[in-house]
Parts: C-alpha cells; sequence; structure tokens
C-alpha cells in the first residue's frame, strides 16, 4: 500500500479545486488571436503551422491572466483586450513565424491518455458502483462505504445486468461457517 503524505493529499485536492474554478484568460485571447491571424495567412502556410504549437509559444511569452469570479474574468479581460493587445498581437506573428521555420520537423503532439485513461476508469466505477456522484473527492470515502456494506452483507454494486436482488449473507456462506 502506499502512503500519501497529509502535505501531499492536501496539496492535490487544492490544485484540483484550484483548476477546476480557475481560468486563464489569456489562453481564449491567445486562441482568438491564433484563429484571426490564420484567417490572413495564405492556405499553403496556414496549412503546414500547427495552431497548437503556437498558441503555446504564444502563451510561455505572455503573462497568465488568472481568474477566479465572474468580475476578476471581466478585469482580466479587459486588460488583456487593452493593456496587453499589441503584445498579444507579437507573440502569436512570432509563433506562426517560429513555427514555420521548421516545416520538416516532426513531433508527436501531446496526448492526455493518463488523464483520459482515469476519466475512463473513474466512468467505470460509477457503473460498478452504482454512483453517478462519484467523483475523484469522495473516491475514497465511497469505496470505503461500499466495502463495508459488503462485508456487512449488503452488496450495492455490480456490473449493469446483474441482478442485485438478493443480499448477500455472510452468516450462511459456506465459507464463513466452522466444519
Amino acid at each position: 500500500m502506499v502512503y500519501q503524505g497529509h502535505a501531499s493529499v492536501q496539496q492535490s485536492k487544492q490544485q484540483r479545486a484550484f483548476t477546476k474554478n480557475s481560468r486563464n484568460v489569456m489562453e481564449v485571447l491567445v486562441v482568438e488571436e491564433v484563429e484571426q491571424q490564420f484567417q490572413a495567412l495564405p492556405a499553403k502556410t496556414a496549412k503546414y503551422t500547427n495552431p497548437s504549437e503556437v498558441i503555446a509559444y504564444a502563451l510561455n511569452r505572455l503573462p497568465a491572466l488568472y481568474a477566479t469570479s465572474k468580475r476578476g474574468w471581466q478585469r482580466q479581460w479587459h486588460r488583456g483586450k487593452t493593456d496587453l493587445r499589441s503584445q498579444i498581437v507579437t507573440a502569436v506573428r512570432q509563433g506562426i513565424m517560429a513555427v514555420q521555420r521548421d516545416p520538416l520537423r516532426s513531433e508527436s503532439s501531446l496526448t492526455f491518455e493518463e488523464e483520459n485513461a482515469a476519466m475512463a476508469a473513474l466512468q467505470k466505477l460509477k457503473v460498478l458502483l452504482q454512483r453517478d456522484d462519484l467523483s475523484w473527492e469522495n473516491l475514497n470515502d465511497v469505496v470505503e462505504q461500499t466495502l463495508l456494506d459488503t462485508l456487512r452483507g449488503k452488496i450495492t454494486w455490480g456490473q449493469p445486468g446483474d441482478s442485485n436482488e438478493e443480499i448477500f449473507d455472510w452468516e450462511k456462506h459456506p465459507h464463513h461457517q466452522n466444519g
């Protein structure tokens, strides 16, 4: 069994909460600018220029504008549209040129296989445990309660199509009886 210290668990909870409740306004502004500049590019240039690489290039050269509320979003949006507008335009333009410089480069794109696999596993657990409310935040509690219920003979989980109409009775099970 692997034990994560309290600080690590707390940090990951805080990180998930932050990720869930905040957004970087600059990402939206850069994507909009990339779309706008791509429309002005010759078709051949646009075809051989990866917008994701341009976005990453520009974002790495611009300040982040995180917001955690609607009011914060509006402030950051206004700041990005007014104070940082020229920097955004320049960073995207430079990104387009930088990405075009090496057309023979072939790199595999980032994929989030682990994240996708984790979400798929959570979805399968929702079905198995018959808990639509299951999330990463309550996973330990739900699994612990399900195991305790099962230990007490109350089976509340199963694959779709399983007949869970009869409750497992530990006391009557042959492996439990002394013989």
